[in-house]
């Protein structure tokens, strides 16, 4: 929670893809890019998914350039069509055929109609010509000749709508597949048309099944779906695809469905699918909120195509076409001869077969394998953005770039992978081009404020903190860098004062060079240690060091930590020691003094100059304690109130001290040992030395002179130890003084 509070302005810029995505996807904010993304990563996945295999089952018979050019052009008297009709069902015994060809007009081509413009002349009062014209009408008859040939057969014709401004229409429509009344009061969204173009009635009453062949043609001029159910004043017509496939399974009725999961009220349920009824058989065709369907191109269009088998119509009219090839046979009627326009732009092909687009649908009906975006599309895509957007929004400001590359990529692939596992496993088109973007667009946005805000932030901090702070400490402080600043302010912490001992004497025996490369080999090292226990360094002084812990970066074991550094500084000393040893280079000694408690830090200075340093009477005690290292012959010198505050460290007291400018009188410990399963003689030394402390200040001289002895036992060599030997023995003369409270009056600095 606290690193969401800390990267709020990161996690509201990261939403920004989402709450566009989110318009987009409700459709107050419509983005065209994001439309033909999608329809990119839908074609891309058509053809990636297509079987490129033959369907065997369905022909087109294809009125092609050769048929043009052995038979005529375009059109046909209606005899050489139903020559054609008649030779694919009696010779070639085909199940059925459907027709992606209109028959609007009349034939004006047969000899009929010469005969009726011969009887409106002067002959038309010859006998002889009267009884010849009543003898040949029948036969002459194109219209009729078809209609005979289409009349009592599995045929399904074609016919079309369209938006005329006038409304004109011709031919006769089929009977619709429902009304407007089976919807109750629901909706379905498919295309409403004002006209239409059908056959006449003749062939109308002689094939009563017809379905239309109009397509959908998307903004980009690309036919990627048909509708499966098209709307004429009061009442709905079935594709040619459809008629087909209600043929072949036995001619159910249709009606509507709707989703039985939505809550919303009847005039906002939209059409799901497409029930087939017959008897106790119910078969459900998916549809979009259009009443479309996607057509499943099966692949490249043509007889190259290698989808479906492709015979010319001059090879049946003129018996090229093997006996038994058609039999049983699907029968689509089309032409792919580029003069008659019946070609469209797919996913798959620019210049796409009509014929074929039927073909395709026809195929997944058969195969129960119809692709449509369902109607519940904008809500799993909602869901999909505010899931994938809260992931990416809340993850990748707390993560590293590293890390925010993986989640980002994890999305990605999840987003990807889930959207393909449906279109593969249920033939659901869902929307992913927004929730792509968003997933992009956020991780682009949440990189560049990383980069160019909170690191011009860590920036700003490094210039201001990176000669006093760890790196590691500039990269906590810019996860929050609002909080840290050079304001002064009160904070308890703790301070460290490092001298180099005997640095006069090194000074006047060493060349100036020569003395400066070994203090900054020296002082590198020990800066090393301290930003190691994260430490800050406030300044070098000749040959002290000065640094502190609890500012900027805050820390509860502070106290800890700078003792823990301290300890280490003595054993580097002695590493370097044994270097110079080898050198021929002088020893060096460290004194070092601790405090804890309450101090001013923050930018002090002047105009001129100023630097990030701490001040105050709890700073000037740690600088005396450093001082009385030198006195009780120890290396490191801390407060209580710093010993109170860490653990699993062995101390021992040296002394209770009241330092110039003090009147309040304060225990000083050091450190023994920083591993608490020490040997038993130290822990024995440190209880005898408490002992002897308590009859020191008791002044009970000879008690304390008994316990000075045992003690020295165990380290004989100590110098503090020789120093209260010295003081006991002149102060045993001196009368009992009630007053004394033990301390050690210091009056220098």
């Amino acid at each position: 929670m606290n690193g969401i509070k800390r990267h709020w302005q990161r996690i509201a810029v990261t939403l920004i893809p989402l709450i566009f995505a989110l318009l987009h996807a409700v459709g107050v904010l419509q983005l065209s890019v994001l439309q033909r993304l999608d329809d990119i990563i839908y074609d891309t996945r058509l053809r990636a998914t297509m079987p490129k295999s033959m369907d065997e089952r369905i022909v087109i018979v294809d009125i092609d350039e050769k048929s043009l050019a052995s038979v005529g052009r375009w059109p046909w008297g209606r005899n050489k069509l139903a020559d054609l009709v008649n030779k694919l069902f009696t010779e070639h015994k085909i199940a059925i055929l459907g027709v992606d060809v209109v028959f609007a007009e009349p034939d004006d081509s047969s000899g009929l109609q010469h005969l009726k413009e011969l009887a409106n002349s002067e002959l038309s009062d010859q006998p002889v010509f009267l009884a010849k014209l009543q003898e040949l009408s029948p036969r002459l008859d194109y219209d009729g000749v078809f209609a005979s040939a289409l009349a009592g057969k599995p045929i399904v014709l074609g016919y079309f709508f369209t938006n005329d401004p006038q409304g004109r229409s011709s031919g006769v429509l089929p009977f619709p597949v429902f009304l407007e009344e089976a919807l109750a009061g629901r909706t379905l969204e498919a295309p409403e048309w004002t006209a239409y173009g059908s056959n006449i009635s003749s062939l109308a009453a002689a094939a009563p099944m017809a379905g239309h062949f109009n397509s959908f043609t998307d903004p980009d001029g690309v036919v990627r779906s048909v509708p499966l159910v098209a709307h004429y004043k009061n009442a709905y017509f079935e594709s040619l695809s459809l008629a087909m496939f209600r043929a072949i399974v036995g001619m159910p009725r249709i009606t509507p469905s709707y989703s039985k999961e939505t809550f919303l009220p009847k005039a906002f349920q939209g059409v799901d699918k497409m029930l087939l009824v017959q008897g106790d058989k119910t078969l459900g065709i998916p549809v979009d909120r259009r009443g479309g369907a996607l057509i499943p191109f099966r692949g490249a269009g043509n007889a190259q195509g290698g989808s479906f088998q492709y015979v010319s119509a001059a090879d049946v009219l003129e018996n090229r076409v093997a006996t038994g090839k058609l039999k049983d046979k699907i029968v689509l009627l089309g032409t792919t001869a580029l003069g008659l326009f019946d070609m469209r732009v797919t996913p798959v092909g620019e210049a796409y077969p009509g014929v074929e687009t039927h073909a395709n649908m026809l195929s997944a009906l058969l195969d129960g394998h119809v692709l449509v975006k369902p109607d519940y599309a904008m809500g799993y895509e909602l869901v999909v953005l505010v899931v994938s957007g809260l992931v990416l929004a809340i993850g990748l400001p707390l993560l590293s770039a590293l890390r925010a590359v993986i989640l980002s990529t994890g999305v990605l692939v999840c987003l990807l992978l889930m959207n393909l596992w449906l279109y593969l496993g249920y033939g659901l088109v869902l929307p992913l081009a927004g929730a792509l973007a968003m997933t992009v667009t956020a991780f682009a946005l949440n990189m560049s404020y990383g980069y160019f805000v909170e690191s011009r932030s860590k920036r700003d901090l490094a210039n201001l903190f990176g000669t006093y702070v760890p790196p590691e400490l500039v990269d906590e402080m810019v996860q929050d860098p609002d909080s840290y600043s050079m304001k002064a302010m009160n904070r308890e912490m703790t301070v460290m004062f490092c001298d180099m001992r005997g640095f006069t004497n090194m000074s006047e025996a060493m060349e100036p060079l020569q003395l400066q490369q070994m203090l900054t080999g020296v002082f590198s090292r020990l800066t090393s240690v301290i930003r190691a226990n994260r430490g800050t360094i406030d300044k070098y002084m000749g040959d002290c060091v000065m640094a502190f812990w609890g500012a900027p970066v805050e820390s509860e074991d502070h106290a800890q930590l700078a003792v823990k550094a301290s300890i280490e500084i003595l054993q580097v000393v002695r590493e370097i020691n044994q270097e110079h040893h080898l050198a021929g280079l002088p020893q060096i000694g460290i004194g070092i003094g601790i405090n804890t408690g309450s101090m001013c830090v923050g930018d002090m200075g002047s105009d001129i100059r100023r630097s990030y340093t701490v001040i105050g009477d709890a700073v000037n005690l740690g600088s005396r304690l450093e001082s009385l290292s030198k006195v009780y012959g120890v290396d490191i010198v801390a407060s209580e109130i710093t010993k109170k505050n860490t653990t699993g460290i062995i101390w021992q007291e040296l002394d209770k001290v009241r330092v110039k400018g003090k009147e309040q009188a304060v225990k000083i410990w050091s450190p023994l040992s920083n591993d608490v399963q020490v040997s038993s003689s130290l822990s024995d030394e440190v209880k005898l030395w408490t002992q002897f402390l308590k009859m020191y200040r008791s002044q009970l001289w000879d008690q304390a002179d008994v316990a000075l002895l045992n003690v020295s036992r165990l380290s004989p060599n100590k110098f503090l130890y020789r120093l209260y030997a010295e003081r006991v023995a002149s102060m045993r003369y001196l009368p009992y003084d009630s007053e004394w409270d033990g301390a050690t009056n210091f009056e220098t600095k």
